[in-house]
C-alpha cells in the first residue's frame, strides 16, 4: 500500500474535532498534490478551487459518517502547531 502524502495529516479522532479550516487545508494540500498545481493561474484557478470545495465537502461527510477513533491520530495537524500559527500571525500582521 502506498503511503499518504506526508503533508496531509489524519483528521479523524482529533480533540477538539477538526475545524473547517483544517479540513479545507487538507483538501487544498491533496488537490495540490494530485494536480501538480502549486500556484493557481487564471487558467487553473476555477478548476482548482472547485476541486478544493468538493474534496472539503466530501471530507466533512466522511468524518461525520465514521465512528469515533479509539486513539487519537499520531500527528497534530499543521494548523494546530505553534510554529505554523506564528507564521500565519506574522504573515497577517505584515499585510
Amino acid at each position: 500500500m502506498a503511503s499518504m502524502c506526508r503533508n496531509i495529516t489524519t483528521l479523524r479522532g482529533l480533540e477538539p474535532h477538526a475545524t473547517d479550516d483544517e479540513i479545507e487545508a487538507a483538501a487544498r494540500q491533496y488537490v495540490r498534490k494530485i494536480s501538480g498545481v502549486q500556484k493557481t493561474s487564471d487558467a487553473t484557478r476555477e478548476a482548482f478551487e472547485q476541486a478544493v470545495a468538493e474534496v472539503t465537502a466530501t471530507t466533512h461527510r466522511l468524518l461525520d459518517a465514521l465512528p469515533d477513533r479509539r486513539r487519537p491520530p499520531p500527528t497534530v495537524p499543521p494548523l494546530r502547531r505553534p510554529e505554523v500559527q506564528a507564521r500565519i500571525a506574522a504573515k497577517a500582521s505584515a499585510s
